[in-house]
């Protein structure tokens, strides 16, 4: 692992535990254990397609952070900004095994976990100073003041650096006190950002406007160079500081398994794409690509490819 890094990104892992069985959670008997977490997906995807990546976190002196450490060396995610904290454990989830293409139920325990006690104190200068783009997400900015506090102190310093910052706001209300606070601070982590990669229905809470491009110059407007909206069936959006927009077609999907993870195969692709200097439309075509395989596994990264698999 190259000490110099493409991508550092800063979040939660919990070990996750996916019911071998379709139906009520509470009768599931056998669980498969897997890892789960929106940046780390991110992380793994950026990985598996050959970047070097850093993950900055927290896990618990425990069997669950120890799996997690497991899972970053099986990865080849440089683990270099993960701390081991001895006071507090890491957290997990239960998911239901989704049929139909429906969204699974995911039932949390991370409340007090290792994760949300990430603070500025974990901020290493000279190992973020090593990256050339700092991607965040929603979910870390939710899990604790001290860790929102963590995010908005490297987006400074990394955007001061002339660094790149992509951001995908990744809603997750329950995590927030309130829906008003959840859009100030994920708006102001969005305005410090470079490419901004939220769904239509996110913008449209974030912003208060409804259409592609209103939710993009809400964006534009503050600084933003491009933003790139995720539409669902219909692919994506996007529009950029210099006026180029258009959107870009979705690849169908004739079996939908598992939709968890596919907003984070996306990042994957558009993140991916940019670092290698390709074509704004190339980045979200294979963002839509790699969303697409991310939806027809089980498992929340175990569909996004490698190199080879990619077939660019």
């Amino acid at each position: 692992m190259s000490n110099q890094l493409d991508v550092i990104t800063i979040g939660e892992a919990m070990a996750m535990f996916v019911a071998d069985d379709a139906g009520d959670l509470a009768a599931a008997e056998h669980f498969v254990k897997r890892v789960a977490g929106a940046e780390l997906n991110v992380a793994t995807g950026l990985a598996r397609l050959g970047l070097n990546v850093g993950w900055v976190s927290r896990v618990g002196n425990d069997s669950f952070g120890r799996f997690v450490l497991q899972q970053l060396a099986k990865e080849n995610i440089d683990s270099r900004g993960v701390t081991t904290d001895e006071r507090f454990a890491t957290g997990f989830q239960l998911k239901s095994k989704a049929e139909n293409g429906t969204d699974p139920i995911v039932e949390y325990f991370r409340k007090g976990s290792a994760a949300s006690h990430l603070s500025s104190a974990d901020f290493n200068e000279e190992y973020f100073g090593s990256a050339r783009h700092l991607h965040l997400s929603g979910v870390a900015a939710a899990l604790s003041d001290s860790s929102l506090e963590l995010l908005n102190h490297a987006a400074r310093v990394m955007k001061q650096q002339g660094k790149t910052i992509s951001f995908d706001p990744n809603l997750r209300p329950v995590l927030w006190k309130s829906e008003a606070e959840m859009v100030k601070q994920l708006n102001q982590l969005a305005f410090q950002a470079d490419w901004v990669l939220p769904g239509l229905s996110e913008g449209a809470i974030l912003t208060g406007h409804k259409t592609p491009e209103a939710i993009a110059d809400f964006y534009l407007d503050h600084g933003v160079k491009t933003v790139v909206l995720k539409t669902g069936a219909d692919g994506a959006w996007y529009k950029t500081a210099s006026g180029d927009k258009g959107a870009v077609s979705a690849v169908k999907v004739e079996n939908v398994v598992d939709t968890v993870g596919a907003g984070d195969g996306f990042a994957v692709g558009v993140i991916s794409a940019l670092l290698e200097g390709k074509t704004l439309e190339h980045a979200i075509s294979r963002g839509n690509k790699i969303g697409s395989l991310a939806i027809q596994a089980i498992g929340d990264s175990e569909g996004l490819p490698t190199r080879s698999s990619l077939g660019e």
